[in-house]
């Protein structure tokens, strides 16, 4: 059955937006399946790495940080790296590469010591399957103007599903299981998905793209980049002290295992918030949505008890896809055809820097006050980013707007497209 959603439109006829109008676009449907099993796989390597360690080694879960660390350092530095190397050398290649290099890194964590996983950490972050960035490139490329903000949506609902899949899989699976068994099956994921990608070979630009060029990083890579690159930041910084805050919270309240149902009601309200958002017939602004985040976020502390979190959360589940949805339509429009590899790459760096300092700096919020003060931060972050987006847009000219107005600097259009 299809899956029909009604959204206001500019008239007061409410339109129909078919998504399966984005399956049925030629090797979308399967590119998305296999970007899904890798994206799954992705999300939970950090955790399987840290199951590894603790269960496996028997060592500390600081020692199982310092190799969450690693790659994640890794993971961050990926993104413009493969993104560049795509633009240059063609997908098949470097998805080769990755694939190979996943494969044996995985297939040596069970019998590396605790220094060299280390450094294996770090390789196999470097050289992660580009999985998300394919992933976005191929909608920019295979979708019209009409489909590409809900197709963006499916991608992150995709997304939130790969992080809530994917985590607890594999926490199930190392408790009954053992951890290096783990992550063979982790690495042959990883290795399905990239080569599944491999086969299919997407287009990553359009046939009218096809001979684009790569014009100077000075050129592409200004104010408007910079603030949609900001606002990525943010609002991955958000989410990752959210979470934190929630589990700190719990267990304040003696209720700890029902975080769990608290993070799954907030991926439910993600899901859903990014299949709406993705019905509506006009983009809302990417400042705007990271703002209304931020501001939903600020009173979730008020909640002392799992079943009112769960309705707290709720908000800032439905805002998080759109917002994250809104960044990656953004980006793709933006960046040059030439040079959209490594745009959305960055985008990518952006959002892994995010994740990885969202926590610590929620976390060192609740150690000096309340449980409370975790949301507070985290909300008071996608505020202050979006705040820095909107500023730094706010005399540049929209992708959206007529070209006239595009290609003429003296000329402004309203931020609000950012």
């Amino acid at each position: 059955m299809s899956l029909y959603l009604w959204a206001g439109g500019g008239s007061s006829v409410p339109q129909v937006i078919r998504y399966r109008q984005i399956l049925v676009v030629p090797g979308m449907a399967a590119l998305l399946g296999v970007s899904f099993v890798a994206r799954t796989a992705v999300t939970a390597t950090v955790m399987a790495l840290t199951m590894y360690v603790v269960l496996g080694l028997h060592m500390s879960y600081t020692a199982a940080g310092g190799v969450s660390a690693a790659l994640t350092i890794g993971l961050a530095l990926s993104g413009p790296l493969l993104g560049r190397l795509i633009d240059r050398r063609g997908l098949r290649r470097v998805l080769g590469v990755t694939v190979a290099v996943q494969a044996g890194v995985w297939l040596s964590v069970p019998f590396l010591p605790y220094t060299a996983l280390l450094g294996a950490a770090f390789v196999a972050g470097l050289l992660m399957v580009p999985a998300q960035q394919v992933a976005r490139q191929a909608i920019a490329a295979s979708t019209t103007p009409a489909q590409r903000r809900a197709a963006f949506a499916l991608e992150s609902v995709q997304g939130e599903l790969s992080y809530l899949v994917g985590p607890a899989a594999v926490i199930l699976c190392a408790t009954k299981a053992s951890p290096g068994a783990v992550a063979w099956g982790l690495g042959t994921l990883i290795v399905v998905g990239g080569t599944g990608m491999a086969l299919l070979n997407p287009p990553l630009r359009a046939e009218d793209e096809a001979e684009a060029e790569r014009p100077p990083r000075r050129e592409w890579l200004d104010v408007g980049m910079v603030a949609v690159l900001t606002m990525a930041f943010g609002t991955t910084m958000l989410l990752s002290g959210v979470d934190i805050a929630v589990i700190a919270t719990l267990e304040e309240a003696g209720q700890a295992p029902w975080a769990a149902v608290v993070v799954a009601v907030l991926g439910a309200g993600s899901v859903t918030g990014g299949l709406v958002y993705g019905a509506l017939s006009r983009p809302l602004p990417t400042w705007f949505l990271l703002g209304l985040l931020g501001l939903v976020t600020l009173p979730i502390g008020l909640a002392r008890e799992w079943p009112w979190l769960c309705v707290a959360v709720l908000g800032t589940g439905l805002l998080a896809a759109p917002a994250l949805s809104a960044l990656a339509d953004t980006v793709t429009r933006l960046a040059p055809a030439g040079v959209r590899g490594e745009a959305t790459g960055l985008q990518s760096s952006a959002q892994s820097a995010g994740f990885a300092l969202g926590s610590p700096i929620a976390g060192v919020a609740v150690d000096v006050s309340v449980p409370a003060s975790g949301f507070a931060v985290a909300g008071l972050i996608g505020l202050a980013t979006a705040m820095t987006g909107y500023l730094l847009c706010r005399r540049r000219p929209s992708p959206w707007a007529p070209a006239s107005i595009r290609h003429d600097p003296t000329k402004t259009t309203d931020a609000g497209v950012l």
